[in-house]
């Protein structure tokens, strides 16, 4: 993992943009009751020392189980009524795709940071076998858990800090995949993606389908064209935010303390290789899956809004 530089104690990163945060154009002050900002203080120095990251993942539990109640307001009702539909998938026309090439059926296949589950029990749905959803957010595996009962859909939903997923799974699955607002919520894609190495078969493939990390140079409300840089792409310090935004709803609320950690192309490439990994296959593209930045895909001046990449072991 990079280690961030030496940052001010008196003031916050301004913060900028991702799929469930709105950024300030303020200065965020420092959270009192949170975790240490990973760019400086003790925090940071028990990590490079031990390797924890709880502080942060348990920071972004809190937040996450605080997020999940505003999101089952806007879409419960109909997710349940639509996985009540035999075959039913929720996937995108490009994770369809991906999936279709890389072949799914009778596969085992695990997600991680599966929010409540809805892709997972989509890949069910598509023929996979054995299929495992990680979360850390125990209301979001709650919720996962009704969908898939409404469903009838043998689906394992679990709840689990993704660096410390239990041994028993440990070169379990054919495929793990990874979606859209993961990588932003957690602190070490390096350490994540050798997680991933363990958890597969010898020839097993990772399959990631994200938001761009170019995004996070910009404000989500930035309706200009090209919209206005705002942050740096090689930024190394975590921001912490507690303004929450229900992505459902375009709806602010009061957060929890979240922090986000900013991956580059290259951090999420070298973590690949590092691992192990051999790049088989990636692609950037032009329209949104963050539900933030729906507005960037008309712009004159294009920015690539997400990607995928496979891989495999």
């Amino acid at each position: 993992m990079r280690r961030p530089a030496p940052a001010s104690s008196e003031k916050a990163q301004t913060q900028p943009p991702h799929m469930l945060i709105p950024a300030s154009t303020d200065r965020t002050p420092p959270v009192k009751n949170g975790p240490p900002c990973l760019n400086h203080g003790p925090g940071m120095q028990s990590y490079m020392e031990t390797g924890d990251l709880s502080e942060y993942t348990q920071a972004n539990r809190r937040a996450m189980n605080a997020a999940a109640p505003l999101h089952r307001e806007c879409r419960h009702e109909l997710l349940m009524t639509r996985f009540k539909e035999k075959g039913y998938s929720y996937l995108t026309k490009v994770q369809t795709e991906i999936l279709g090439r890389i072949g799914v059926s009778g596969k085992a296949v695990a997600q991680l940071a599966c929010n409540n589950g809805r892709e997972i029990l989509s890949i069910k749905n598509l023929g996979a076998g054995r299929c495992v959803g990680f979360d850390i957010s125990e209301a979001f595996i709650a919720e996962g858990k009704e969908l898939a009962a409404a469903g009838g859909i043998d689906c394992d939903l679990v709840v689990a800090d993704v660096y410390a997923i239990p041994d028993a799974y440990l070169g379990q699955f054919d495929i793990v995949f990874i979606s859209v607002g993961a990588l932003i919520l957690l602190p070490d894609v390096r350490r994540l993606l050798g997680v991933v190495a363990g958890l597969l078969v010898p020839g097993g493939t990772l399959f990631i389908y994200e938001r761009h990390p170019i995004l996070d140079l910009f404000h989500w409300g930035d309706t200009g064209d090209p919209p206005t840089i705002s942050g740096s792409y090689f930024q190394s310090e975590p921001t912490v935010s507690t303004t929450g935004y229900n992505y459902w709803n375009k709806q602010p609320y009061d957060s929890p303390p979240i922090y986000r950690f900013h991956h580059t192309l290259s951090d999420i490439f070298d973590a690949c290789l590092r691992n192990g990994f051999s790049i088989t296959d990636f692609k950037e593209y032009g329209h949104d899956i963050s539900a933030v930045f729906k507005h960037f895909e008309k712009n004159r001046h294009r920015l690539p809004l997400c990607y995928s990449l496979v891989a495999r072991r």
